[in-house]
């Protein structure tokens, strides 16, 4: 192809102003370039010889994705990050370092939860671990109080890490470095500390009350805590851990070397910072969908109650529509705006453009994942897409591409559809304030407003629903032994009400067809569902009973009459 010039075209806006536009709207800065000079365009700085080329169409981001990695230098274009994850992070390093660290970091992060290899294990094993911990996080939700989605998601991502990743399940060493990571990380998402990422005079340190001295202090301290664990692992023997940093310690080069205490630190921290908050952002959003289009939730309730078992991480990875709902959520609002810049070493020709060395190529993911060729309707949120056609790695790239794509993609996904699966399965989540968003500046990435709330509320009680769903159907009728016994119109009566200043009793009755005794007994049982298999989860009451009794230190109870109805019975004490 002859070229058409040196760079595309681009806007001649001052540098600075460009970057307040950038911090301020960042999806606005993009679009607007887009919309004045198309699928490619250059943004110049100081001079001439610094030149950000930005890239969204297809063949453009292969041309990329596929050069030999010996024309670019990665390391550099994100030096940005270098005071958090360190000199030996996989984001900071080129060449044989870099393809040696991601051949020592990439197994961990892999394997078939459906076969039985030790790595199809492993990944089971951590599947029920992401299960658990989102069960506890949405077991402590307050019943119709809103709680704000992005904390739950922050503390559900993290306690994973802390787990699946460090191996730390209790204790004050837990507790030490969920502390400070939730910190440090608030504080890099906050305004002033998002600002000092575009304007360099604020990365100063003026101590203690300064942002950028916190947060020094904040990593000082969780580094410590992170040497002594690497060191403490290195000095056990015969420990049959499973957690990905014994296995990072145990991993070996090809010449036989393992990983030093300062390659690991760094290799950690870039997976607490890059794989804990981008996760949480992802799943916020993915809540935020489900509640703002009913029909995604509604769609996704009705695949749950496919499954056989609904425990089952291997069947629940493989959900079709689960997964498209994942797969949109990361279309629509990536969270990362552009996958890492690529600086040209030696020139190179791309769409047409003959690049010099110098110049910075920023492969941008919005912008790909935008254009209406390739996503009609690309503002719409339509997880129907996914399932009517495959699009290549250089159309959906929310994890990046070529030797560079995010080496945790497949868990982050993994870790998604669990955690929106056992959630939903549970509750049903709901907006206080329903209505349109977009997403915020969160540090170098891209989020939901912080503030968003919402309130979740349990499913509806199986077998109560059952009745009503079918109070009329011929199987409900063949129930009633005598024919001449016609069904009623079916009720529901609540009262409420104190007792003694002691309790609040809430009564809910029906007077439809009743269950027997033998139900009866086993209706607060997990899993119990008198529906058939592949429709119902049998969580309802089980959960219903967790919060009531376990939680909150009340009664419930089920009285019922074959063919004259269902009582539950709920007493709560008013002071605990």
């Amino acid at each position: 192809m002859t070229a058409i010039n040196s760079f595309p075209d681009g806007p001649s806006m001052p540098i600075f102003l460009r970057r307040v536009k950038f911090f301020l709207q960042p999806l606005r800065y993009v679009e607007d370039f887009a919309k004045a000079y198309g699928d490619a365009f250059t943004l110049w700085g100081p001079s001439k010889e610094n030149a950000l080329v930005h890239f969204s169409h297809p063949q453009a981001l292969e041309q990329i994705f596929t050069a030999d990695p010996s024309h670019f230098e990665v390391g550099r274009g994100n030096r940005i990050l270098r005071f958090l994850v360190g000199d030996y992070s996989l984001i900071l390093l080129d060449g044989e370092r870099h393809q040696r660290q991601r051949q020592l970091l990439a197994p961990p992060f892999h394997g078939d939860v459906s076969r039985q290899a030790p790595s199809g294990l492993r990944m089971r094993a951590y599947g029920e671990t992401i299960c658990k911990i989102a069960q506890q996080v949405s077991h402590e939700w307050q019943i119709g109080k809103p709680f704000n989605i992005r904390a739950s998601m922050q503390e559900i991502t993290l306690r994973v890490i802390l787990r699946v990743v460090f191996g730390l399940d209790e204790g004050q060493r837990l507790e030490e470095l969920r502390k400070l990571i939730t910190s440090l990380l608030e504080l890099i998402g906050s305004p002033l500390m998002s600002a000092s990422f575009f304007f360099s005079f604020l990365q100063t340190d003026f101590g203690a009350w300064s942002l950028w001295g916190r947060m020094q202090k904040l990593r000082q301290q969780i580094d410590e805590l992170i040497y002594a664990l690497i060191r403490e692992r290195r000095a056990e023997s015969g420990q049959n851990r499973q957690d990905i940093l014994n296995l990072l310690l145990s991993a070996r080069d090809e010449t036989g070397k393992p990983m030093s205490d300062e390659e690991l630190r760094d290799e950690l921290m870039t997976l607490l910072t890059a794989g804990h908050e981008t996760t949480a952002s992802a799943l916020t959003w993915a809540f935020y969908w489900v509640a703002y289009l009913p029909e995604v939730g509604e769609k996704l309730l009705t695949e749950l109650d496919t499954l056989d078992d609904p425990q089952d991480p291997s069947a629940i990875a493989k959900l079709p529509y689960l997964t498209a709902v994942c797969q949109e959520t990361l279309r629509i609002y990536p969270i990362i705006m552009s996958a890492f810049f690529r600086v040209v070493k030696s020139p190179i020709e791309i769409m047409g453009y003959k690049l010099p060395a110098g110049t910075a190529i920023a492969p941008n993911i919005y912008l790909a994942h935008h254009r209406e060729q390739v996503y009609p309707q690309p503002q719409q949120f339509k997880p129907e897409r996914f399932l009517e056609r495959q699009f290549s790695p250089y159309e959906f790239l929310p994890f990046g591409g070529g030797n560079r794509r995010c080496i945790g993609m497949a868990f982050a996904m993994y870790e998604m559809k669990l955690v929106l699966a056992t959630i939903l399965s549970s509750f049903q989540v709901s907006l206080v304030h329903k209505r349109s968003v977009r997403p915020v500046r969160r540090g170098l990435t891209l989020a939901a407003p912080a503030g968003m709330q919402m309130v979740a509320t349990p499913l509806a009680i199986d077998a109560l629903e059952e009745k009503f769903e079918q109070r009329y159907s011929k199987s409900s009728k063949e129930q009633i032994q005598d024919p001449n016994v016609s069904l009623p119109d079916l009720t529901l009566r609540i009262c409420t009400e104190i007792l003694n200043t002691d309790y609040v009793e809430i009564r809910i009755a029906d007077n439809g067809l009743g269950i027997t005794e033998d139900i009866r007994q086993r209706i607060f049982d997990p899993f119990f569902t008198t529906k058939p298999v592949g429709q119902g989860t049998g969580l309802g009451l089980s959960i219903s009973y967790q919060i009531v009794v376990e939680k909150h230190s009340g009664i419930l109870e089920c009285v019922s009459t074959p063919g004259k109805g269902t009582e539950f019975i709920i007493k709560i004490p008013v002071s605990i």
